[in-house]
């Protein structure tokens, strides 16, 4: 299957928000993280990031998740000289791995989810207002 980037950054946002609205937080986080991912991958590839031929990122540095996109993403923006597109620091996926889905429900907490839905929220408006701007295409 293609990659869509921005259709799974928002797929996975909505199906996190109906889990957390839900109290389903274990759930809710990873697709927090996954949309975070996506969201970054889809201004990635706008900024250049090279693919293989389905869409998928062909450097081994770019195949990395919601803990390693952060600092990715930002060399990636730091390559084209933008500004006023930063993301804020300390990144708020730095405790979060992609092996948490395998994780018994109750070492997720409210406190932790907040800050990966926060995350993911900052990324959220970052690509609508790169939009707005005309800085990416859907």
């Amino acid at each position: 299957m293609q990659a869509d980037f921005y259709n799974a950054f928002q797929r996975h946002w909505d199906d996190a928000e109906y889990l957390y609205a839900n109290s389903r937080l274990p759930n809710a986080d990873q697709l927090y993280a996954y949309s975070a991912e996506c969201g970054l991958k889809y201004m990635m590839f706008q900024f250049g990031m090279p693919v293989q031929n389905q869409g998928v990122p062909q450097g081994k540095a770019d195949k990395v998740h919601a803990d390693k996109i952060w600092s990715r993403y930002e060399t990636y923006r730091m390559g084209i000289a933008l500004s006023g597109y930063e993301l804020p620091q300390p990144n708020p996926f730095d405790d979060w791995e992609i092996s948490n889905r395998y994780a018994h429900k109750s070492n997720f907490n409210q406190t932790m989810v907040d800050k990966h839905k926060q995350g993911t929220e900052f990324v959220k408006k970052l690509i609508h207002r790169a939009i707005l701007e005309g800085r990416l295409v859907i």
